[in-house]
């Protein structure tokens, strides 16, 4: 499996970008060629500090190049274009294999 980690630092508006994110762009996200499950969170917190961000997303694909097919295909562009939307705050995207961590 490959995961694709996107990090959201504080917006300059929570309310607008909770809405948005919500309304519009996670609905383009479902449109992805081989998504195989996501998740997100607004409720990010820190062990011992606050947390450096806002909101997080996870996407599951069966390996990198579907990650990479699905990134690069219309829908996945469309995804890209409109994180300027509501992610005034800036992004973070971080994507690796996933190891099993048991033996």
């Amino acid at each position: 499996m490959h995961k694709l980690l996107v990090l959201y630092p504080e917006p300059a508006d929570p309310d607008h970008f909770r809405e948005y994110y919500v309304t519009n762009h996670l609905p383009l996200v479902m449109n992805w060629p081989g998504l195989l499950a996501c998740r997100y969170s607004f409720d990010v917190a820190a062990t011992n500090a606050e947390a450096p961000y806002f909101a997080v997303f996870e996407a599951d694909f069966a390996d990198a190049a579907a990650m990479a097919a699905a990134r690069s295909s219309p829908q996945g562009r469309r995804v890209s274009a409109d994180v300027v939307n509501y992610a005034t705050g800036g992004v973070v995207v971080i994507d690796y294999p996933v190891q099993d961590g048991t033996s």
